[in-house]
């Protein structure tokens, strides 16, 4: 990815993943007591920066880890 995309697109992944992760885990550890959606939103609110910012420095690793993968599973060289 280049350009603007490469920040945008991860800051909406980030956001997407924080948000049902957060969900999740809050469920996990509360159950559904009658706060739960507040809980779940500052849970989100504080895990979607540190997210972002973890998808910005995987990212550039990921990429190179699946055209590893992909050029291994396809026979070719990388």
């Amino acid at each position: 990815m280049q350009g603007k995309a490469r920040f945008i697109f991860p800051f909406f992944q980030a956001g997407i993943m924080a948000f049902l992760m957060t969900g999740f885990v809050t469920w996990l550890n509360l159950g559904l007591p009658s706060d739960f959606v507040v809980r779940w939103m500052l849970a989100f609110v504080k895990a979607w920066p540190l997210a972002y910012l973890a998808a910005l420095i995987a990212a550039p690793f990921a990429q190179r880890a699946t055209r590893f993968v992909i050029a291994k599973l396809e026979g070719t060289k990388t």
